[in-house]
């Protein structure tokens, strides 16, 4: 089983989530976060005053997903997600070792 990250904008989480499904990716989590990378924010205009927005608003989603599937999940998401502009995002994908259902106790390998 693999932990897939992706950090997303916040207008690409339905089409990132609609090609996900289409994979038979059933569980996923989507928290609002803040950040940046390369993109380092940019300067806005609020009542005639001019300020620097460094932290962007963006999506994470993640899912734990099988083995065989992660090259698949990752492509997709890659591509639902490029509009081709910095600040499209990252994905990470980390091992996950042990999963525990918390109704029944059930241990997934």
């Amino acid at each position: 089983m693999q932990l897939i990250k992706a950090i997303v904008r916040p207008d690409k989480v339905d089409v990132v989530k609609d090609a996900l499904v289409k994979l038979s990716v059933s569980g996923m989590t989507v928290t609002e976060v803040r950040g940046h990378g390369k993109q380092k924010g940019h300067t806005a205009v609020y009542r005639g005053q001019e300020y620097n927005v460094s932290l962007l608003p963006k999506m994470e989603i993640e899912m734990v997903v099988s083995d065989e599937i992660v090259d698949e999940a990752v492509r997709a998401i890659i591509q639902a997600a490029r509009t081709g502009e910095i600040g499209d995002g990252r994905v990470f994908v980390l091992p996950v070792g042990q999963s525990y259902r918390i109704r029944t106790g059930e241990y997934e390998q």
